[in-house]
């Protein structure tokens, strides 16, 4: 069985998110905790939280599934919509500040 969770508009731009998607993307679902657990990046906390709700999403459809059986099938970020912000500089001029953000889904599967 399939669960799918995804966390949209986080406020990390999606190059950093995908640096630390990369790490957890094919290992089981415990050793991507732990991954996450001792990773230093901002966008590790949303993705540890994204995980466990990926995990009780399929605990509510099947209460029989062994969530040590359980794998991350696929994980992906997408760019989402940036904030414009503009920023004073020298001689009265003012350049864009985009703050971008991203959308984070995770697809658990059971077996390797």
């Amino acid at each position: 069985m399939e669960a799918r969770a995804s966390l949209n508009y986080v406020r990390v731009s999606p190059r950093k998110t995908r640096q630390v998607v990369d790490l957890i993307r094919g290992k089981s679902v415990n050793e991507a905790l732990v991954i996450l657990g001792h990773a230093s990046k901002k966008p590790a906390r949303k993705l540890e939280k994204l995980i466990k709700s990926a995990v009780a999403n399929v605990q509510q459809r099947e209460e029989a599934v062994d969530v040590d059986e359980l794998w991350i099938a696929e994980a992906f970020v997408d760019g989402g919509p940036a904030w414009k912000r503009w920023r004073p500089r020298a001689r009265g001029r003012a350049t864009r500040i985009l703050k971008r953000t991203s959308h984070i889904t995770v697809v658990l599967r059971p077996g390797a």
